[in-house]
């Protein structure tokens, strides 16, 4: 909800780049002016509340997520699902009476996972679940068999450098959080191969588990042998971990069918609401269309992407005309490293000084507690003036830092972001 109203506002804002914000007299008199302004636009932002939360929009969003979701099902990069994902969203953003609708060239990575079966044979036999790394290379045809190490760490896994040589190294990394243990999935493949190992299996980057394996993105080096790699149950970890620190000989074998093939042409989906005033001016929303292939997307980052066009569709439901364009971006092949987003930076990076804001929602669809937000103080100061009128539904906070894989090549460039922060 939070979404909706700070691009709304941000767009209705008059430009305040060419006055003094200093703290003095000047600064105070300027940023009492913007606080009065804000304050000016309670009755809109009632509006917009009444209209999703009470009016005929109340669920909309859910109601579109769950047709879409149920219809295309899971949209990874280079797939067919994807394409007619593109295709949906491209019609129902036209239908739905948006500006500009169009379609964006992007050339996208393709991966499909083919069969993955792991066995351990020793000390018994227990049929251990995995799902393959994207990217990941196949084993032989008749797959691998190899003994296994244990390590809890990268710096376990050099001081035991000879003992990892020819077998399959197992990470039981502990989880610190997503952003510092995710290294593991994005590397573990890289350092193991350096040792000499012969394929890897990681720990699920996640903070529990029912014996499922979570997938993900990993990255392969020129200069380093390109070894199978996959993820494995928290409970498969543990159990090897505990079984290697009481001396037990473990023998796992490993088959994988991955194939890479060459790029895919795909699309990112535009549609604007073209500003009034400043059209050349641009506040960003977005979110991913694509998805990983073994769930359907609803997610990760369905919801995300589907929260950013309904806050096109309020705006344009209540006859309002923001001053700033405000443009809808729905990327494609975020989870194999922002591909989309990259291209599109590329393609529109010489007017960057006409992008005043750039916001992602891609942490899950929760009850929002805030904006995480990511520029100088000044701007801050106006966020926090905007977020007060959020009041109403007790979402006002404003936290520091809004990185996201979609938005931090802007974000490097100065561009202020925000991102949706849900509560614990």
């Amino acid at each position: 909800m939070k979404y909706v109203f700070l691009i709304f506002f941000i767009n209705l804002l008059p430009q305040y780049a060419g006055k003094s914000l200093r703290r003095d007299d000047s600064y105070l008199k300027t940023f009492e002016d913007i606080k009065n302004e804000i304050a000016g636009y309670t009755d809109i932002a009632k509006a917009i509340i009444d209209l999703a939360v009470h009016g005929k929009a109340q669920n909309r969003s859910y109601e579109r997520l769950a047709v879409f979701a149920d219809t295309v099902g899971p949209r990874l990069s280079g797939s067919k699902n994807l394409d007619a994902a593109i295709k949906y969203m491209f019609s129902a953003l036209q239908e739905d009476g948006l500006e500009n609708v169009h379609l964006e060239p992007v050339k996208v990575p393709h991966w499909e996972r083919g069969e993955e079966f792991a066995m351990m044979l020793e000390p018994r036999n227990h049929s251990i679940a995995i799902l393959g790394l994207g990217s990941s290379v196949a084993t032989p045809p008749e797959g691998i068999t190899a003994e296994v190490i244990v390590v809890a760490s990268f710096d376990e896994l050099r001081k035991r450098a000879q003992e990892a040589k020819g077998k399959i190294v197992v990470y039981n990394e502990p989880f610190i959080n997503y952003g510092k243990t995710v290294r593991y999935r994005s590397q573990g493949a890289v350092e193991a191969a350096k040792v000499g190992a012969v394929a890897s299996l990681i720990r699920s980057i996640a903070s529990f588990s029912i014996h499922s394996p979570h997938t993900g993105w990993q990255n392969y080096q020129p200069d380093v042998p390109r070894i199978p790699t996959a993820c494995i149950s928290v409970e498969d970890a543990e159990m090897m971990s505990r079984m290697s620190f009481r001396g037990t000989k473990i023998v796992v074998h490993l088959k994988m069918g991955a194939k890479t093939y060459p790029d895919s042409p795909s699309f990112n989906t535009v549609a604007e609401i073209v500003g009034s005033k400043y059209p050349e001016q641009i506040v960003l929303v977005s979110g991913h269309l694509d998805s990983w292939d073994v769930g359907q997307g609803a997610m990760d980052d369905g919801g995300g992407a589907f929260i950013s066009w309904e806050a096109l569709s309020l705006i344009k439901d209540l006859g309002l005309r923001p001053k700033r364009t405000l443009r809808l971006v729905l990327w494609t092949a975020e989870e194999q490293g922002g591909i989309g987003a990259e291209q599109y930076y590329q393609l529109h990076k010489e007017n960057i000084s006409n992008f005043d804001i750039v916001m992602e929602s891609d942490e899950g669809t929760f009850k929002p507690s805030g904006l995480g937000f990511t520029g100088n103080a000044k701007a801050r100061d106006i966020v926090k003036e905007i977020m007060t009128l959020l009041q109403p539904i007790n979402v006002t906070e404003v936290y520091d830092g809004a990185d996201g894989t979609d938005i931090d090549y802007w974000m490097r460039d100065g561009v202020p972001e925000g991102r949706r922060v849900n509560e614990d």
